[in-house]
């Protein structure tokens, strides 16, 4: 499986963008699928996640704000982000996980200004 994140930029706070992420591949339905984030020194966050059967978890701080999703059709999941802030300030990573193993997407930069 290979990712290809997306739909990453310079937006103002409380502004949204949506994040997509691309699987090529056959096994995309049966993977669950996570968006992490890390801003400049600050360890990788698990920001959002997907279970194969549909069902989500998030982060406290972007609870409310933040929805993932996916399209099994097209093999792609996505990430809404609403009512952006500064702190969301980071590098978006996209990754699949099936049966243990983990595959990493590139990251896509989301910068919020004040």
């Amino acid at each position: 499986v290979q990712l290809q994140a997306s739909g990453g930029g310079l937006v103002q706070a409380g502004g949204s963008l949506k994040l997509s992420c691309a699987a090529s591949g056959s096994i995309f339905t049966g993977s669950g699928m996570r968006w992490y984030r890390q801003a400049p020194e600050k360890q990788r966050e698990l920001v959002a996640l997907i279970t194969s059967g549909g069902s989500t978890n998030y982060l406290d701080s972007v609870k409310g704000r933040f929805t993932i999703s996916r399209d099994n059709a097209k093999n792609t999941a996505y990430l809404q982000m609403n009512l952006l802030k500064v702190e969301d300030t980071a590098v978006y990573y996209c990754a699949a996980f099936l049966g243990g193993v983990m595959v990493w997407g590139q990251g896509t930069q989301v910068t919020v200004s004040s």
